[in-house]
């Protein structure tokens, strides 16, 4: 990894199929306002809503993607988001649409975690150390 990067990652895409709906899910389980992104040049029919970030900060952010060339679905790349307490967070999913697929659990000195089906399909983590 290159001396410039903090983070192995930069940038994480969730697929979804219905944008309203994905968009409403996650501000309502991660209590934060999402941003709409113009769309990229040369991709195609593309519609992206950006998570929050914080310039010049160490850390990353994504957003959720709709696109025809890839589909949302279990099975793909799960991606983990930081919490304070992953219970809190938790707590919000099947009251916004979506379903746990294993409550908080103990990783030993890596903390908690839990996963959760969003409304499109995709399975989400959720990280904390208490």
């Amino acid at each position: 990894m290159g001396a410039n990067y903090k983070n192995p990652f930069t940038w994480v895409e969730i697929y979804v199929e219905d944008m309203d709906r994905a968009q409403k899910f996650y501000e309502t389980v991660f209590d934060f306002k999402m941003l709409a992104l113009p769309s990229p040049t040369g991709m195609g029919e593309i519609q992206m809503v950006s998570f929050p970030w914080a310039n010049g900060e160490s850390n990353i952010s994504g957003a959720l993607v709709k696109m025809d060339q890839i589909k949302p679905g279990l099975g793909g790349t799960l991606v983990y988001f930081g919490c304070e307490d992953c219970s809190v967070e938790e707590n919000r999913v099947e009251q916004a649409g979506g379903k746990i697929l294993q409550s908080k659990k103990s990783i030993g000195e890596y903390g908690f975690c839990s996963i959760f089906l969003d409304t499109e399909g995709n399975s989400i983590g959720l990280h904390s150390m208490s």
